[in-house]
């Protein structure tokens, strides 16, 4: 018997791979003589290709945003709650198209792919990527897909920052931008932060600099200690405080160093599961990318300046308890477009849940967000 689908889940999706032979420039002065990219689509491309939407994905998620790659799939994409039937990126209106990006572990080209001179795995001598070289990369996946302009680009922390770049680099490639739970570049604490995950990993004696596909092995304990680091950072003090207080998982101290509270308990399990999905290489790459995400550089620190020529209409969105990329970090980036003339709304969804808060069904968040893609002409440059 065929496994029923929620009415509003775009189902059962397959993955599809672009390759790309034209060489692709690096900011950091590297070339890729030729990459792949992995993606999905979900809904359906109109007759003028109008109707497309772009979803960039954040530190450690992919291009596997809605739905079920098998039926035998017990969770569906990582940003189901917004991608569907009747939701905000409701697919019966939007071509949606989200690939994971250069540097992933999950199918595009990234450190885990074969070098083209030795057949064995890049490893360390994957370049460093930025999130100029993504969009770079998504603008030739638009073009292989026969789309001229995006009627949005949105995305989430990482992804948000990339939408802000697209709007950046290819202005005339876009009609809005939504930035959601983002920052315009990572304070000083953020990027102390992403050092601490990074070390956790390459202190790891079974990491070999990098090099450990070669010795069949993986850096489990750096990688599970990079992810429960950052897991922290993704929730609010609020949070926790409701999901596990000080709970003892035996209601009774034993004394020791093992297990005993249920956030513990709960993070040594995210930290376990993630050893099993994602690549220690791709997490390195990605920490950087965020690290070196900061458009106003070339700008004198000026941000208007930076966002001077872009031309798409702005959605920003930011959640009270996001520690990581505070309410704040999005009004600077609402303030140097409207510095600059530009067209923005912004809102700020008051949230228990911490910076994860845009992954999850908060119902004044999926309103919001809803009341502005619901204005989005799939028709028309407006």
């Amino acid at each position: 018997m065929a496994r029923e689908f929620p009415d509003d889940s775009v189902g059962l999706v397959k993955s599809r791979t672009q390759h790309f032979s034209e060489p692709l420039e690096l900011d950091s002065g590297a070339c890729l003589p030729h990459y792949d990219l992995i993606y999905e689509t979900y809904g359906e491309l109109n007759a003028t290709h109008s109707n497309a939407i772009l979803i960039c994905h954040a530190l450690s998620s992919d291009h596997h945003a809605a739905g079920y790659n098998s039926p035998d799939d017990r969770k569906p994409g990582w940003w189901e709650v917004c991608i569907g039937p009747g939701k905000p990126i409701d697919t019966n209106r939007f071509f949606v198209v989200c690939s994971n990006n250069l540097g992933g572990c999950k199918g595009s080209t990234g450190p885990m792919s074969p070098h083209p001179e030795t057949g064995t795995p890049y490893g360390p001598d994957f370049p460093i990527v930025t999130v100029r070289d993504w969009v770079r990369s998504q603008a030739r996946l638009a073009d292989a897909l026969g789309i001229q302009q995006w009627a949005a680009v949105i995305g989430g922390s990482l992804g948000g920052m990339q939408a802000l770049q697209w709007a950046m680099d290819f202005p005339d490639r876009l009609r809005h931008s939504v930035v959601i739970a983002a920052a315009p570049r990572l304070s000083a604490q953020n990027i102390a932060f992403n050092e601490v995950a990074r070390q956790a990993i390459m202190s790891d004696p079974e990491f070999f600099n990098g090099r450990f596909y070669e010795h069949d092995t993986i850096p489990r304990r750096g990688l599970m200690l990079a992810r429960m680091l950052g897991h922290i950072t993704y929730l609010s003090d609020d949070a926790m405080r409701a999901k596990f207080g000080r709970e003892l998982r035996e209601g009774k101290p034993r004394f020791g160093f093992d297990v005993e509270f249920e956030v513990e308990s709960y993070l040594r399990y995210q930290g376990k599961a993630f050893v099993d999905r994602f690549d220690a290489n791709t997490y390195l790459l990605m920490t950087k990318a965020l690290d070196y995400f900061d458009p106003a550089k070339d700008f004198e620190d000026d941000l208007s300046r930076a966002l001077a020529n872009v031309q798409a209409r702005f959605m920003v969105i930011a959640f009270t308890s996001d520690w990581r990329f505070a309410p704040d970090r999005s009004r600077e980036i609402v303030k140097a477009l409207l510095d600059g003339d530009k067209e923005v709304s912004y809102a700020e969804v008051v949230a228990h849940q911490g910076h994860d808060a845009f992954l999850m069904p908060i119902p004044n968040y999926i309103n919001v967000f809803s009341a502005y893609t619901n204005l989005i002409n799939v028709d028309a440059e407006t």
